[in-house]
C-alpha cells in the first residue's frame, strides 16, 4: 500500500512532479487549517505551513534524492524565521510535521504522506481542543523584589495565606548588583481577592519595591 509512484527505471517525470507538488500543497493546507483551528497565529505563518511541504519536496528532488543533504538544506531554510522571532513549541512541531510531509512526498510515497497528514492533524486537533496538558488553572506568576537584608524564607507566608492558594516558590535570583533579591512565585488568587490590596500589603513588607503579577499562565505562549 505504501509504495512510491516514482518508477526507478523512468526516473522523475513532469507528471510525477506536478502530482507530488499539488499533493504537497493540499497536505500543507490541511496542516495550516488544523493549526489555525485554535490559538493565535499570523497570516505569514499560515502561508508558510501551506507552501513548506512543497518547498521541502523540491529541495529533495533537486539534490537527486539525497535525504541527508536535502533535510539539512530544507531544515536550515525553514528555521531561519526563528532567529529573529521567538517560536513556541507548537509552531516548531508543526514546522517539522510540514517538513516530514514534504520529504515523504519527495520520495513518491503519496499514500504514506496522506496517512501521516491525516493522523497527525487529527491528533493535533484533538489535543488542542482537550484539556490535555493545561496544568493548574488560573495560575499566575508573581515576582516580588526585596532588599538583600530581608530574609525571604517565610516573610510573606501570612499574606499568601490571606490572598493566595497553591503557592510555590519557583526561583530566587539576585538583582541590582546583588543588593536585592527577585522572588518568583507560582500561585492562584483566592476567588474575590482584591489584587491591588494584595500588592499594597506586599509593598508594605518589601519596602515599596517592585511587585509584578503576570496574566494567567495558561493564556501565555511558551517560548
Amino acid at each position: 500500500m505504501f509504495t512510491s509512484i516514482i518508477n526507478a527505471a523512468d526516473g522523475m517525470t513532469i507528471f510525477n512532479v506536478v502530482i507530488l507538488t499539488l499533493c504537497s500543497v493540499v497536505f500543507g493546507l490541511l496542516v495550516a487549517v488544523t493549526y489555525m483551528s485554535k490559538g493565535k497565529y499570523t497570516k505569514s505563518f499560515a502561508i508558510t505551513l501551506v507552501i513548506l511541504p512543497a518547498v521541502v519536496q523540491i529541495v529533495i528532488m533537486m539534490v537527486n534524492g539525497s535525504v541527508g543533504t536535502g533535510v539539512a538544506i530544507a531544515g536550515a531554510f525553514s528555521l531561519v524565521r526563528f532567529r529573529s522571532q521567538p517560536a513556541n513549541a507548537k509552531e516548531i512541531s508543526t514546522i517539522f510535521l510540514a517538513m516530514a510531509i514534504g520529504l515523504t512526498n519527495a520520495m513518491g510515497y503519496l499514500t504514506f504522506a496522506l496517512f501521516v497528514t491525516v493522523v497527525f492533524c487529527l491528533l493535533l486537533f484533538v489535543l488542542d481542543h482537550s484539556k490535555f496538558g493545561e496544568g493548574r488553572q488560573d495560575a499566575r506568576e508573581i515576582k516580588i523584589t526585596i532588599p538583600e537584608s530581608l530574609d525571604f524564607t517565610g516573610v510573606f507566608d501570612d499574606l499568601f495565606a490571606r490572598y493566595l492558594k497553591n503557592v510555590s516558590l519557583e526561583r530566587v535570583k539576585t538583582t541590582n548588583m546583588g543588593s536585592m533579591f527577585e522572588l518568583t512565585y507560582l500561585a492562584e488568587f483566592i476567588p474575590g481577592t482584591n489584587q491591588k490590596e494584595f500588592i499594597d500589603a506586599v509593598r508594605c513588607r518589601n519596602g515599596n519595591l517592585t511587585v509584578y503579577i503576570a496574566r494567567p499562565v495558561e493564556n501565555r505562549e511558551e517560548i
